[in-house]
């Protein structure tokens, strides 16, 4: 009799995968399977992918222009049905500056993950593989930086670049990649005496191509998990640079500059300070319970769920 056709299921699950794309379907499978078992981290997934929508779709959603306002006829008021989320200070529509502010926040962490982390995994991985005084010296330069808070230092850098959405950017990204680099080089002294790498070197290959090819990729998944619990972190630091007036400038919707603007009314039009508070509270929050999720499916040691 031949024998029954396998499944999609006992195809992704199977121990001896055929090819490389069928183990690599597999691990991913594996990987959702335990992902989609936390409950909380499929509500991170949702928030987050709501988050990328409104970002995408600010333009259609929003019901009002997010830098001009109405400030005679419609400046303070509550939420109702013509504002939805109710007016600040200059009569501007505080859900449509939400939606617009969703792209800025959007546009930070980006940029900080693309800049922190290639720094963070270049530097880790190169200290944990070459060792001796390039190791000591490139953990002292990163020890520096951790001996500050991060907020500190991002206000030092953005004081000494000046005011703006991009040097904050830049400060934010300078202060990000020090955790990085300590799991890259935590990774990189696990696998450095692995027989795999022992077998690369033994091939010929350069210390950079080792580096490169063989050592960065086996960093990848701490280092996803750790980018994506830093989101919050990152979040929280662009509106505090935004409240103190360091981050983006008016008129554009930045959620900590629309605090910033909206603290003088905080007791009586609660609205103009607490929605954009809740926003930041409910992004972060989605960050924070993705990168749980993370965690538990990226991690090799946590075994079959």
């Amino acid at each position: 009799m031949s024998e029954m056709p396998l499944t999609r299921r006992e195809w992704l699950l199977s121990e001896r995968p055929a090819t490389r794309r069928q183990a690599r379907l597999g691990r991913a499978y594996i990987g959702w399977l335990r992902f989609s078992a936390n409950r909380l981290a499929l509500i991170g997934l949702f928030i987050i992918l709501a988050f990328l929508l409104i970002a995408a779709l600010a333009g259609v959603l929003a019901t009002h222009s997010p830098y001009i306002g109405d400030l005679a006829g419609a400046r303070l008021l509550p939420p109702g049905p013509d504002h939805w989320l109710g007016t600040d200070d200059l009569g501007r529509d505080i859900y449509s500056r939400i939606l617009y502010g969703s792209r800025w926040t959007l546009y930070v962490v980006v940029l900080v993950a693309i800049i922190a982390a290639p720094i963070g995994l270049a530097v880790g991985t190169v200290a944990g593989y070459a060792g001796g005084w390039i190791d000591a010296v490139l953990m002292r330069i990163t020890d520096i930086f951790l001996a500050f808070p991060k907020l500190v230092l991002a206000l030092a850098f953005v004081a000494a670049l000046g005011p703006g959405i991009e040097n904050a950017i830049i400060a934010i990204a300078i202060t990000s990649w020090p955790p990085y680099a300590r799991i890259a080089r935590a990774e990189t002294l696990t696998v450095r005496n692995s027989d795999y790498i022992k077998a690369v070197q033994l091939m010929g290959a350069s210390p950079l191509r080792i580096v490169v090819r063989h050592i960065m990729p086996l960093c990848l998944s701490s280092l996803i998990v750790r980018v994506t619990l830093d989101m919050a972190g990152i979040i929280l630091t662009a509106a505090g640079l935004g409240f103190l007036g360091l981050g983006a400038q008016p008129p554009l919707p930045e959620w900590g500059a629309m605090i910033a603007s909206g603290r003088r009314f905080v007791l009586d039009q609660w609205w103009v300070a607490g929605v954009p508070g809740f926003a930041i509270l409910i992004v972060s929050l989605g960050f924070n319970l993705l990168g749980d999720g993370l965690r538990d499916a990226l991690d090799p040691r946590s075994g079959d769920q």
